[in-house]
């Protein structure tokens, strides 16, 4: 069965401000040096599936931006840009509905544009074994990423240990198996992160999915109908004149819930693939730590900056000469319209300053 590769990259990355703006969010820029992320992550599924078989669903103020940026990646009409942002639910019925109507019926691997990932083959051998357990035991997948220390930032999914479809990585000395999700577990304080990771059978929540894309759309009709619905009507109207009119007119009304709240949560039929490949969703500005590497005075450094006695801090400048003197864990981030500066402890309250933007009207700095 074909593999598609679908790449959500619809988010607005606000704690990445001012570095990451409504036209130009997280996803298009280029955090690790090396490429924006939005490629890297293209790059790292086109192990997985044909990149004449990877799409990418955006919002429409980004659409332009990302075909020019995933130009010789990515074919322009697999850029589905959303007309409005509705949540991970709408997006992966969209995308699921364009490849069963367009292309015919495959397995979809889905994930975030904008994670990290260190070790690009260990996440292919991840997928291999996603991929196997969605075509042949035809369930719903998702990829957890086994901890590495007791997070109280990210959702953990507990799974059954002995509890597996059969399915391995045989080729690999490491086995990796397809497990029975027996719950998701919200973001939990410190001392249950400790119980979780102790335990052995709880994965952080990736954000990564694989199923038929059939598959996901039964589940829709199951458990959010009226999503099911809307999505129908823009599936009746592909391939028509009124397809994008259609889109424009339904997708706004759409029913704004993640896939794990509608879908995943519900469902008796999911299965986990655990793994480790250097995963990190870079979510906030101290997370640069996993790109670049550290000074000796613990500091992530990026562009040009001079910084004296300033240590466990976070400078980055995007083209003017940045300096700090006697600063610790802070972080500094120049742009050409605008500076930011915050306690390293506060970087994920960066998003207050988008909206206190926001309310004060001063759109040309969003």
């Amino acid at each position: 069965m074909k593999v598609y590769g679908v790449i959500m990259a619809g988010g607005g990355g606000t704690r990445f401000w001012p570095l990451s703006r409504q036209a130009k969010p997280k996803q298009l820029l280029n955090l690790s040096g090396k490429e924006v992320m939005v490629n890297e992550a293209v790059d790292r599924l086109a192990k997985t599936a044909d990149k004449d078989d990877i799409f990418i669903v955006t919002n429409k103020t980004q659409a332009d931006a990302m075909k020019s940026v995933t130009t010789g990646r990515i074919k322009p009409d697999h850029i589905l840009a959303e007309p409005s942002a509705r949540n991970t639910a709408a997006c992966i019925g969209y995308a699921a509905m364009e490849i069963l109507k367009k292309y015919g019926d495959g397995i979809m691997v889905i994930t975030p544009s904008d994670a990290f990932i260190k070790n690009s083959d260990e996440f292919t051998r991840v997928l291999s074994v996603a991929v196997k357990e969605a075509e042949e035991h035809d369930k719903l997948v998702t990829v957890g990423i086994t901890p590495t220390f007791p997070s109280t930032g990210y959702g953990y999914i507990k799974f059954a240990k002995e509890s597996n479809a059969g399915i391995d990585a045989a080729s690999d000395s490491t086995e990796i198996k397809a497990m029975k999700v027996e719950e998701f577990k919200e973001k939990p304080d410190l001392e249950t992160a400790k119980a979780y990771v102790a335990s052995g059978n709880y994965a952080w929540n990736s954000g990564m999915f694989i199923w038929k894309a059939s598959t996901i759309l039964k589940n829709f009709e199951v458990f959010l109908p009226e999503i099911y619905a809307d999505i129908h009507k823009i599936g009746n109207a592909m391939q028509t004149p009124d397809e994008q009119a259609v889109i424009n007119e339904v997708y706004p009304q759409i029913q704004s819930i993640s896939i794990d709240y509608g879908i995943m949560e519900k469902s008796s039929d999911v299965m986990v693939v655990p793994g480790e490949f250097g995963w990190n969703d870079v979510g906030s500005f101290d997370m640069l730590k996993v790109m670049h590497d550290e000074d000796a005075d613990g500091n992530v450094v990026v562009g040009n900056c001079v910084n004296i006695d300033t240590k466990n801090s976070v400078v980055y400048s995007s083209g003017r000469l940045v300096t700090t003197l006697g600063l610790d864990n802070v972080v500094v981030v120049e742009t050409e319209d605008g500076i930011m500066v915050c306690s390293k402890d506060r970087v994920q309250d960066v998003k207050m300053i988008v909206e206190k933007l926001k309310a004060e009207g001063k759109k040309e700095y969003l």
